[in-house]
């Protein structure tokens, strides 16, 4: 008897889990983007230097990204939805204690270990639920889900501003983690997977056992440390240190290198704001763009990442506010293309049984790209006196990265190649000896 494996719906509820996600990562990445807000606030009450309070949300970040193995090694073990809820509570949890105002090193407890666990706790699942609901319309659904953080970000830095002089730094933090309750909410809409979604109301008994067995249990999952046996993930992992070394640096010194040139100060934060648009609009036109299948994601990933580094090492030639904010622009509307697929290429590298496990994995080794690029650049500014040079080193970086994507592609074309040659030998091997094939089912993920 043939065995059938359950694919994903590719609709119906789960859209409803996209609009969840969607409000996960608003609540997740848009908060944290937007923890600058707090740090003049913050150095300013405890009159400590800009480095010791920078640890705040060095601290955050470390964490999101160091819970990410743990996080979906979790939701393997029990499910998204318990594991969201948690780091909703979390979330909550570090803010309203943040908010006592006990000292600087509770800060770096509650803003930094406790948020950035709850951060990585609520986004890796949200992440997870979305790629496994679909397949033909993944890269939209990814790239409608990951908008929030976008369209968050715009609405909570006037709103963020806005608390801190009504209610103060510690006030408004009281609040946002209310905000971040609402993340409790999105987990329990994520309604998870039957294992014998779309089998037919006529389906044997016997057909019925086959499909549970050919969906492994979650109760049975377990985090997949061997994926890092495959040369394909090895390289796709360099690919994520490289480009954040690239990507998580402009933003830092985009501000300020628009104010060395004399700019008004209020001008380059309205730069920010336009990226910010431009990022969504990206995100938005690549997710539609990976729907149509006119190229691979991992063609398309590379080409969108050479052309941000290529945007990024002209930047520094705008010696105006227009020039600046055009490569502006264009930086967040590339960023915004990358983001998009960046992370749906996984499953093209593992295959969605190995997902969770990948996105875990990738999100743990990325972190190193994104502690070391910023104050590489920052130390090369320091030594040319000219912000040029992180621009030139974020380029320099991210076109550096899309060379690891071109490998993956070969290395995953040529496996896919050798798979079908295989599938191919055995059919025609069951032809010639009993007219079919008994015991094969070959099945094809997209």
């Amino acid at each position: 008897m043939k065995s059938r494996r359950v694919g994903p719906p590719d609709g119906g509820y789960g859209w409803v889990v996209v609009a969840s996600a969607f409000f996960v990562m608003g609540l997740t990445g848009a908060v944290l983007k937007n923890f600058s807000h707090f740090f003049l606030e913050i150095q300013s009450h405890f009159g400590v230097m800009t480095s010791t309070t920078s640890w705040v949300s060095s601290t955050t970040i470390a964490m999101f990204h160091i819970g990410a193995p743990a996080a979906s090694a979790l939701t393997l073990q029990f499910s998204q939805r318990a594991v969201i809820i948690v780091g909703g509570l979390l979330c909550t949890l570090g803010m309203l204690l943040a908010s006592l105002d006990l000292s600087l090193p509770w800060l770096y407890l509650t803003m930094g270990v406790l948020e950035g666990t709850g951060i990585s706790f609520s986004w890796i699942p949200a992440i997870s639920m979305v790629n496994h609901y679909f397949s033909r319309w993944r890269p939209i659904a990814y790239a409608i889900a990951s908008s929030g953080e976008c369209v968050f970000a715009i609405v909570f830095s006037p709103l963020f501003k806005w608390l801190i002089e009504m209610y103060s730094w510690q006030g408004a933090l009281l609040i946002i983690g209310g905000l971040q309750f609402n993340l409790c909410v999105c987990g329990a809409l994520m309604r998870p997977l039957e294992a014998n979604w779309g089998a037919s109301p006529k389906t044997s008994k016997e057909d019925a056992e086959e499909n549970a067995a050919a969906l492994p249990s979650k109760k049975k999952a377990v985090f997949q440390c061997c994926l890092l046996k495959k040369p394909e993930l090895l390289l796709y992992i360099l690919f994520a240190i490289f480009a954040a070394a690239g990507f998580f640096t402009p933003t830092l010194y985009l501000v300020p290198f628009a104010n060395s040139l004399g700019i008004d100060k209020y001008w380059p934060a309205f730069i920010l704001s336009v990226m910010a648009v431009a990022d969504l609009a990206g995100r938005l036109f690549c997710g539609w763009l990976a729907n149509m299948r006119f190229l691979r994601n991992l063609q398309l990933l590379p080409t969108v990442t050479t052309l941000l580094g290529v945007v990024l090492l002209l930047l520094p030639i705008g010696h105006n506010y227009w020039s600046i904010l055009v490569f502006a622009s264009l930086y967040g509307f590339l960023f915004g293309c990358m983001v998009a697929i960046h992370v749906t290429s996984i499953v093209d590298i593992v295959s969605l049984e190995g997902f969770d496990s990948g996105l875990g994995l990738f999100m743990l080794f990325r972190s190193i790209g994104g502690f070391i690029g910023p104050p590489a650049g920052g130390w090369l500014v320091d030594q040319t006196n000219d912000y040029s040079a992180a621009f030139y080193l974020s380029g320099f970086c991210l076109i550096t990265s899309a060379v690891f994507v071109v490998l993956v592609d070969f290395l995953v074309q040529r496996r896919k190649s050798a798979e079908l040659s295989g599938h191919q030998t055995i059919n025609q091997r069951g032809d010639g000896e009993t007219g079919k094939v008994k015991g094969h089912t070959v099945t094809q993920e997209f």
